[in-house]
């Protein structure tokens, strides 16, 4: 793995920038043969797409998946994948106006002391226009997964000080805000849209799970699974903390309450979120990720500029109220690629994965 590739036995790198003519991805490690089902990959991407809704930023792109390379006659073909998404709407007029100004809460001034240089363009790679090819690569990796019987899913838990309370998964597909809870979700929006009207942000929490993951996946030390998931998700911008299972609460539990007791058919309950030494236990994989209000705010903030004067800034351009609704298909796309890769080393092992259970 390096700064911009995610993955052991399944590779992912990433390339281009927010408003360079287009960003890219190259997934290599898979094996040869796949059926590859473009429709089922675009439509991941359309869920990640931007200018769909009044809580999302007003940014147009197709994000249309370009493959160049990797797949003959509808199966890849052991080569690296590669494929391109172009951007089509960016505006960089905004941003050039700013660029000697380093916004608050972005990567602009971290990436100034690293590289020496940045590009002040929507970003550049610290934008989350970057997760458009991470979302394709955990479609390709939902497809190696399907066979298995794994399936995953994500959703907003929180927005703000709004809370789901009830869950019907069938009402995330129906809200732009990617809620279980109806009435949750037009709470939700609301404090979106308000935030957005008073120039501000909001942040809130996701969770993501899988189904169905076969007990056996993962390894031991210092490549745990739970560890490549908390790296993968943790990757993702805005991300400030993730959860594996009850997370902090197990620290107030007694061992008593904390231990998953085991029956017959497998655990009887799950609040190590699926996961045993750095191994998959056959029981749902829970993550949660709390999420930090957009960055990027019209309201005036102190700031520094190139020449370390100070100076306000009120951010320009196009950019999500809140994060949480786009980071959904991200978290799902990440889970899924981790998962894909864990069983690609299963497979390395010698070793097919166990059925869903007691293994």
């Amino acid at each position: 793995m390096g700064a911009n590739s995610f993955g052991r036995y399944l590779t992912m790198t990433t390339f281009g920038e927010s408003h360079g003519p287009a960003l890219g991805l190259v997934l290599d490690g898979l094996p040869p043969g796949l059926a590859l089902d473009l429709a089922a990959l675009q439509l991941e991407l359309d869920r990640r797409r931007p200018g769909q809704s009044r809580v999302t930023s007003a940014r147009r792109e197709a994000d249309l998946a370009e493959i160049l390379s990797g797949l003959y006659d509808g199966r890849t073909t052991g080569a690296p994948l590669a494929m391109i998404f172009r951007n089509e709407d960016q505006d960089s007029s905004a941003y050039l106006e700013q660029a000697e100004l380093f916004r608050p809460g972005h990567a602009d001034y971290a990436f100034e002391a690293k590289y020496g240089l940045r590009d002040p363009r929507g970003g550049g790679r610290s934008s989350g226009r970057e997760t458009v090819a991470r979302v394709a690569a955990g479609a390709v990796a939902r497809q190696i997964l399907g066979p298995h019987g794994v399936k995953v899913l994500g959703w907003v838990d929180r927005v703000a000080d709004v809370s789901a309370r009830d869950f019907d998964p069938t009402a995330i597909f129906e809200n732009p805000v990617r809620c279980p809870d109806g009435r949750a979700a037009a709470l939700m929006q609301e404090a979106i849209e308000a935030a957005r009207a008073s120039e501000d942000s909001v942040g809130g929490i996701v969770r993501v799970r899988a189904e169905g993951v076969p007990a056996g996946l993962g390894d031991p030390i210092f490549c745990k699974l739970d560890g490549m998931i908390g790296l993968a998700m943790l990757s993702i911008g805005g991300v400030r903390a993730v959860e594996i299972g009850d997370g902090w609460a197990m620290a107030a539990m007694k061992g008593s309450e904390a231990n998953d007791a085991l029956g017959p058919k497998g655990y009887l309950s799950n609040h190590s979120g699926g996961l045993n030494g750095g191994v998959s236990n056959g029981a749902p994989i829970e993550v949660t990720l709390a999420v930090k209000p957009t960055s990027s705010i019209g309201l005036p903030q102190e700031t520094i500029d190139l020449r370390g004067a100070p100076r306000t800034i009120r951010v320009k351009g196009r950019h999500d109220p809140c994060l949480c609704p786009r980071v959904v298909p991200v978290a799902e796309a990440m889970l899924a690629f981790c998962l894909a890769d864990a069983l690609l080393a299963q497979r390395a092992l010698g070793r097919e994965p166990s059925p869903k259970g007691m293994p």
